[in-house]
């Protein structure tokens, strides 16, 4: 049995100093990176930034119904639920920009004392959905129509503000993230006394804003004579990162 074992390993031996022979003498090579080239070079990172102002406001809204059986809170949820989406659609959302986030049926239950034991005293129904204003304008007077339309049952978690499309922002900061990157390059070359080359390596990073970065109010029922409720997007940052390989000329 000694015997299989070192001609196995003699074979094992005998294939890795061959693979290694076929690597050349100033380079290893792991798969198809050299790692002596990912070593070459001026690395540097840069950094683009852009103030854009939001133009859609994303509301996370729903309502929340508790009652007996868990029959009578799905009617009470599912027609105040109605009355909430023929609301936002009559206020310029569009059904496409309406859709279910979250729906639950729970228990609700209380604390015994005289039986020492949890016992169900109802049913909780929840419904949440997201919905995406672009009249970004109307984003107040839509959640005041919420509110009234839901009632006590209206839930209101959160808004986010975000743009429809950054594509056009997304270049801009891209631009200034490639110039920060060369002139961190170019005074690393100063202080090495070396002479700049062309990039060799470019690796892009984008970074997301939270889409819902700002509570609302949990529970909305505004009486009829209440001021429109106040909605500022402001403005928001997207920024993009790169990181760029520079060669180094002779």
């Amino acid at each position: 049995m000694k015997k299989y074992w070192l001609v196995a390993i003699s074979l094992v031996l005998m294939l890795a100093i061959a693979g290694l022979s076929g690597c050349s003498a100033g380079s290893t090579t792991i798969g198809t990176v050299d790692l002596n080239s990912q070593q070459q070079g001026i690395w540097v990172s840069g950094k683009g930034e852009v103030s854009v102002t939001p133009d859609i406001a994303t509301l996370r809204l729903g309502v929340e119904a508790q009652a007996a059986t868990v029959a009578e809170a799905q009617t009470q949820a599912a027609e105040v639920m109605d009355r909430v989406i023929a609301t936002l659609t009559d206020n310029g959302v569009a059904k496409k920009d309406i859709q279910t986030q979250y729906f639950s049926i729970s228990q609700v239950t209380r604390w015994n004392r005289e039986t020492e034991e949890e016992i169900v005293v109802g049913y909780r129904v929840t419904n949440m959905v997201i919905a995406k204003i672009r009249e970004i304008d109307k984003a107040g007077s839509t959640i005041d129509a919420v509110a009234a339309a839901g009632g006590d049952l209206t839930r209101i978690n959160s808004i986010g503000f975000s743009v429809d499309d950054p594509s056009a922002y997304y270049e801009e900061a891209r631009q200034k993230a490639m110039a920060d990157a060369k002139a961190k390059a170019e005074q690393l070359a100063k202080l090495a006394g070396v002479k700049l080359g062309k990039p060799t390596y470019i690796s892009e990073g984008i970074q997301i804003p939270p889409i819902y970065p700002r509570g609302v109010y949990e529970e909305a029922a505004l009486p009829a004579p209440a001021p429109t409720t106040p909605i500022s997007p402001g403005e928001m940052e997207l920024s993009l990162t790169v990181q760029v390989a520079y060669a180094i000329l002779d």
